[in-house]
């Protein structure tokens, strides 16, 4: 809250200059203060909204990594008429404790290229894949180590 009261403040003024960060840094300060005292905030838990916010913008690379990874993977299968694509079924279980984490890893399969959740019981993720060498690792991948961090 500290830091969205403080570009607030300077968003507001549509100026930077020392005085203005100056006097911006005091009433947000003030106005965090206020928020501790008689709003239920703490520093502790601005704290923890900064950390999960920094693990959310990683997770978002890691995907858009992922995602561009297998983009051109399928594109690979579709311009290469040389292999036979095989769609298959994969059926797998995660180790994820959260019901919010098991969603992020089923939304992350889906929006990869070639691969879609079809089913999300309890553990068990049913997952089509375009092609078999898309099923390789999809349990044990990048995105379900990161997820499986984030969870702790």
């Amino acid at each position: 809250m500290l830091i969205v009261f403080f570009l607030l403040w300077v968003i507001f003024n549509a100026n930077f200059t020392l005085e203005i960060c100056l006097f911006g840094i005091a009433i947000s300060v003030a106005l965090f203060a206020f928020s501790c005292k008689f709003m239920d905030h703490s520093l502790k838990r601005e704290l923890l909204l900064y950390k999960i916010a920094l693990s959310f913008i990683r997770y978002t690379f890691l995907l858009i990594k992922e995602i561009v990874k297998a983009n051109f993977g399928v594109i690979h299968m579709i311009l290469s008429q040389q292999e036979e694509v095989t769609p298959t079924l994969v059926t797998f279980h995660s180790d994820l404790r959260t019901n919010t984490a098991k969603a992020f890893l089923a939304n992350a399969i889906t929006l990869t290229p070639g691969t879609i959740t079809v089913s999300l019981e309890g553990d068990e993720y049913t997952v089509h894949c375009l092609d078999e060498s898309l099923a390789d690792g999809i349990n044990d991948n990048e995105i379900v180590k990161y997820i499986k961090r984030m969870e702790q």
